[in-house]
């Protein structure tokens, strides 16, 4: 019974509800930042890689490769603490959000190029002989192939995005699991980390189901 108490002590999860609320609506500020900023700037990636210029896409590879080889805890921690030796004082969101941001444009990045070199050539060519823009190619024919024949790692990877926004706790922004960590704590019991893990379930489990039938869909395809 003391163990029920100590990790489901219904008493403890409605007295920290509130401050748990205050840290979801943070969790999904941060989602609805992120998430837009990653797709667009892994969209970026993508495109500028497919201009095929030497230059710009070893520039581009050197620079998705280090974000994506350095730990996001690691660059967070990096945003957030190097600034102040500059002169430049960051706020916790501020900080989250560049890191959160440039590592999942890396990974958003790489999963758009995937897509767009997934494209036959006979695309291109066929909507180039129709007399559209190489802007208008990529934009009206290219992408959307490329966006439907990768987008179980599309959600795949918004799932863990979403997951990382977790982070944010290491620089104290009262995002969810900060503030199931500071209930914790004042009230010595777990039963608030378990109530954390319910919301974050009710958030992202849509997600998986989403992604699980997109996975069987695309298997059922081949």
């Amino acid at each position: 019974m003391d163990t029920l108490n100590l990790f489901f002590n219904l008493d403890i999860m409605e007295r920290a509800f509130g401050l748990l609320l205050d840290g979801f609506w943070m969790t999904l500020l941060l989602c609805a930042i992120v998430l837009p900023a990653g797709l667009l700037g892994g969209l970026a990636v993508a495109v500028l890689t497919a201009l095929h210029r030497p230059w710009l896409t070893r520039l581009l590879i050197v620079g998705v490769d280090v974000l994506r080889a350095v730990p996001p805890l690691v660059l967070l921690v990096f945003v957030y603490n190097v600034p102040p030796f500059a002169g430049y004082k960051i706020s916790e969101f501020m900080a989250v959000l560049i890191a959160l941001g440039l590592n999942s444009s890396s990974y958003y990045g790489e999963i758009f190029r995937a897509g767009v070199e997934s494209v036959g050539r006979g695309s291109w060519e066929a909507a180039r002989s129709t007399g559209l823009t190489w802007i208008q190619t990529m934009a009206c024919v290219i992408l959307p192939q490329a966006v439907r024949n990768v987008l179980p790692d599309l959600v795949s990877n918004t799932l863990e995005v979403v997951k990382l926004t977790s982070l944010g706790s290491v620089v104290a922004l009262h995002e969810l699991m900060y503030a199931a960590r500071s209930a914790q704590q004042i009230t010595f019991n777990y039963s608030p980390l378990i109530l954390a893990v319910l919301m974050y379930f009710i958030v992202l489990w849509p997600l998986v189901r989403i992604l699980s039938r997109l996975e069987h869909r695309q298997i059922a395809a081949r």
